[in-house]
């Protein structure tokens, strides 16, 4: 929460407020939650938007991929997150094959707007998506476009790897942001992409840009909440930093997440590709 703020005086996040964050140069922070509790502790530690990911197949659910989350599943942990009725504004991610077409992304979305009280979808791909962002706007749905490592693609991809580090990757991942901002999307996730490409992406396009291991030249910052708070079984993620040592409490570590990221500390040289 900010300085000298309370519950009742924090106006609802909008879209139209992260992109005037974005023109005031105000860094945007973001974590996933997929439960009422810790929606609530999110919204009192600040955060400005809270993602309902499908990476809850991996961090809920204990599977190696994405690939299974269902509807089913993201409307159940949505619904559970948008009970909260938090201030900060709730994305839900589209799961694997739910918006291949224009008609399955339009009845999905809906749904998860409808049924699962979402304010934004975000949903994984590339500059070919950009009439289902066009058709989505034209319904009045918000959307995050996900470029850079796409979880749902990480078979053809190859592994979880790096995106963007050879120059045709780069310069197509660039076209792609511009493609997907004149479709009409509200907002960019950008995914283990290189600092330097991040920086001009960031400069090329007017909606905000949201980085997870991708440097700090974007205006936000998402981190997966169990990542931040040390709970992942095994290794952390390089670009994740778990915040439980200085916050010394779950509060103290989401308000300290929210700080670093406000303060241009987080990420760091070593969290950065």
């Amino acid at each position: 929460m900010y300085a000298g703020e309370t519950e009742k005086q924090r106006k609802p996040v909008t879209v139209a407020s992260l992109l005037r964050m974005k023109e005031r140069g105000e860094k945007i922070a973001c974590l996933t939650a997929y439960d009422f509790s810790f929606a609530v502790a999110l919204d009192r530690a600040g955060v400005d938007v809270i993602l309902v990911g499908d990476s809850l197949g991996m961090v809920m659910q204990g599977r190696e991929t994405t690939l299974p989350v269902t509807m089913e599943n993201m409307i159940y942990h949505a619904r559970c997150v948008a009970r909260a009725h938090t201030a900060a504004l709730l994305m839900v991610d589209m799961p694997f094959m739910s918006h291949y077409t224009v008609a399955e992304a339009l009845h999905n979305a809906g749904r998860l707007m409808k049924e699962g009280g979402a304010r934004m979808v975000k949903l994984e791909g590339t500059g070919e998506q950009a009439e289902i962002v066009n058709q989505l706007t034209v319904a009045g749905i918000p959307v995050c476009a996900h470029l850079g490592l796409r979880p749902q693609a990480v078979h053809k991809l190859g592994g979880y790897r790096v995106q963007g580090r050879e120059e045709a990757a780069a310069r197509a991942m660039l076209e792609d942001a511009r493609v997907l901002e004149q479709a009409g999307a509200d907002m960019l996730l950008l995914e283990c992409v290189p600092a330097g490409l991040v920086a001009e992406i960031t400069a090329a396009t007017r909606v905000p840009v949201i980085g997870i291991g991708a440097g700090g030249e974007c205006d936000g910052q998402i981190l997966v909440l169990q990542d931040m708070l040390g709970l992942t079984p095994g290794r952390i993620p390089r670009f994740s930093r778990n915040f439980m040592p200085e916050g010394g409490s779950i509060p103290g570590a989401l308000e300290a997440y929210v700080a670093a990221v406000r303060g241009r500390t987080f990420p760091a040289a070593e969290h950065t590709f």
